[in-house]
């Protein structure tokens, strides 16, 4: 037993929760001090479950992001989303309830809420983006947030501009039973190197993107090879469901997919340490959505 653990020491799960684009992912990535989510302006962005450690002198939180609450599913990949993130709430010691501060409550709000009431758990109201709210109404807002659901307490943050994210961190602890940490010291996210790379190519094709192409878009990694201390080969394939979004994201003459493949290596780099070379596909498989092999073979099942 470390002298971390030998004293008080609290760990748990904390799941983030609420309707898609409320800043979720970004919240995570500060709260952690490292980048383990993707993130995009466009609703569904994170699909799996993604775990990130913050780590305090008084504990250790270990954060599961959930996908956005959707309506009801219309497709497997949907299904599979909602089941994602009602697991991570079966696991949660702490709930946050992330909302959006500058909007009022609305349909997709009041469902998130309503999922969280059978729980018996501590949930925490985080009203997200109040340093681009409009501040004469924000108490106005966060009553009216407040009247969503029973919350054991709440803080209103800015993720982008770390405003307030220490309270919060201290209310979590709070919360938190009195447990060894679950992780090794260090240790920052579960996700396996694959997965992690596998997103970032993602994220760019949301970003790059400006169609509505990413919804239906998968990226699974095909080979992953150190071919020396310097140098890593990657492989990878960017799924589509239609020809029509194969043509827009290689782009004319392959521009739209160098760009692609260009920021998605910087940032690969970054997260490996090495050189990359990287080799992107873009093939079609229709309607893979809303066919469970196609999901099993990209991760999703």
């Amino acid at each position: 037993m470390t002298e971390k653990t030998a004293k008080k020491f609290k760990s748990g799960f904390v799941t983030m929760w609420g309707r898609p684009n409320v800043g979720k992912s970004t919240l995570l990535n500060t709260l952690v001090g490292e980048k383990v989510a993707i993130v995009s302006p466009r609703p569904q962005t994170t699909r799996n479950r993604i775990m990130g450690i913050c780590e305090v002198d008084e504990g250790q939180i270990v954060f599961l992001d959930t996908p956005g609450i959707l309506k009801k599913p219309k497709q497997k990949l949907d299904e599979y989303l909602v089941k994602s993130a009602r697991t991570c709430l079966r696991d949660a010691d702490v709930v946050l309830f992330v909302v959006d501060a500058t909007t009022q409550p609305h349909g997709d709000d009041r469902r998130a809420a309503k999922l969280l009431r059978p729980l018996k758990k501590n949930i925490l109201l985080v009203i997200n983006k109040i340093d681009i709210t409009d501040i004469s109404h924000l108490e106005e807002r966060i009553d009216e947030f407040k009247q969503l659901g029973d919350f054991t307490g709440g803080v209103a943050v800015s993720a982008t501009n770390r405003i307030n994210i220490n309270m919060l961190i201290d209310k979590i602890i709070d919360l938190l039973p009195e447990n060894p940490a679950y992780y090794p010291e260090g240790t920052i996210t579960d996700q396996q190197d694959k997965l992690t790379i596998a997103e970032i190519i993602r994220e760019q094709v949301l970003l790059v993107v400006r169609q509505e192409v990413p919804h239906g878009v998968a990226v699974v990694i095909n080979e992953l090879t150190p071919r020396s201390n310097k140098l890593t080969y990657i492989s990878a394939s960017i799924f589509v469901e239609k020809p029509t979004h194969k043509q827009i994201i290689v782009g004319e003459s392959g521009k739209m997919l160098k760009e692609i493949g260009k920021i998605s290596r910087e940032n690969i780099q970054k997260f490996l340490g090495t050189k990359v070379y990287l080799d992107l596909w873009v093939k079609l498989v229709k309607n893979w959505r809303k066919d469970e092999n196609a999901l099993r073979r990209f991760g999703y099942k």
